[in-house]
């Protein structure tokens, strides 16, 4: 009879932690396996990881009827497309007690101003990466956007070029290039972004979100439009495996666009237990340090300063300066007519 009782007990033990599941759709790269494996140690639960490349793939799988996810990590011009539908739970603040750390320049987003359905995750800048030796052979001057849209310039570095696969980001990339607000939604400014776009296109080797890093740490391509995270961990890469080249990454005279991941809870998660866990665990001071040593991200939590190492601590881009910071644009949410315009530019520029 014992026996058939302890079995009883670890069947249910078993279903017990079966349930103990927190599933998370998180950018590509952005999780470190050490968060991951501190928090499941510490609620002694699993966490589940799905993965995506920008927010145009995270909106149209939710669209399509994803579920399951306890967490998604939207950026802030993202945020009213889930809020207004209704798909995101509001935050239990009283469960958040280090959300009190977070810096308040991070805490003045205009897409949810009293941070009721998100917290700051990451913060980084899109920008170029570049094999610095290459492209001072090819005298191609990184520090502009002309290095990626200027065809005189892209002669020289022919299919050595990859630029993210993101309408939004590319696009503001371009309007930046031609002295324009890179949040403007006029037809005529979109309209000469994307001619700008299709005329630079044939010199480029790829749209690439996901592997534009490791192709630009390998040698394969020597520029990369990408973000700030991926390319200090490509540059970290190069430098541990002794390549004989240098990977350096830098922002552009014409301004660049900054951007913050953030965290939400979906309305429909199985676990918003775990889900506010996350997030406060997210916000801890060492945490959100081991984040950025990990990740090269720029941490929202003041407490995590401390526990910085120099080589993000004394970097110009990931430590920016006030003036340098203030050349750079977080990106606003487009209105629908916005978003059906961009969609058929971007359509345009993709199918020739």
């Amino acid at each position: 009879m014992w026996k058939w009782l302890f079995l009883g007990f670890l069947l249910h033990v078993s279903w017990a932690n079966a349930d103990d599941k927190l599933s998370i759709y998180v950018w590509s790269n952005s999780m470190p396996a050490s968060t991951i494996k501190a928090f499941e140690a510490r609620c002694q639960c699993r966490v589940e990881q799905s993965y995506y490349g920008d927010n145009e793939e995270l909106l149209a799988k939710l669209a399509a009827g994803a579920k399951g996810y306890d967490l998604v990590f939207p950026s802030t011009f993202v945020l009213p497309a889930l809020i207004g539908p209704n798909k995101l739970l509001a935050l239990d603040k009283n469960k958040l007690p280090h959300s009190k750390d977070i810096l308040p320049a991070f805490l003045r987003v205009p897409y949810d101003s009293n941070n009721a359905y998100h917290q700051p995750f990451m913060i980084g800048v899109t920008l170029l990466g570049y094999n610095a030796e290459k492209l001072k052979a090819a005298g191609v001057d990184p520090s502009s956007w002309a290095a990626i849209f200027d065809p005189e310039q892209l002669k020289k570095i022919k299919n050595k070029v990859t630029v993210l696969d993101s309408s939004r980001e590319l696009f503001a990339a371009a309007l930046m290039y031609l002295g324009k607000d890179p949040n403007s939604g006029k037809q005529e400014d979109l309209a000469a972004a994307s001619d700008v776009i299709r005329k630079a296109k044939p010199y480029w080797a790829a749209f690439n979100n996901d592997s534009y890093s490791r192709q630009l740490a390998n040698g394969n391509i020597w520029l990369a439009m990408g973000n700030s995270s991926d390319l200090f961990q490509a540059r970290r890469e190069v430098k541990e495996t002794k390549r004989k080249f240098n990977l350096e990454f830098t922002a552009q005279k014409e301004g660049n666009e900054w951007w913050m991941d953030t965290v939400t809870i979906m309305k429909d998660a199985p676990r918003p237990d775990l889900a506010h866990q996350f997030i406060d665990f997210l916000l801890e001071g060492k945490t959100a340090a081991a984040q950025s040593k990990a990740s090269g991200g720029i941490s929202p939590v003041s407490t995590a300063v401390p526990f910085l190492d120099p080589e993000l601590s004394q970097h110009p881009v990931l430590n920016p300066k006030p003036q340098d910071f203030a050349k750079w644009t977080l990106l606003r949410a487009y209105d629908a007519k916005e978003r059906r315009l961009l969609s058929r530019y971007w359509t345009g520029i993709k199918v020739r």
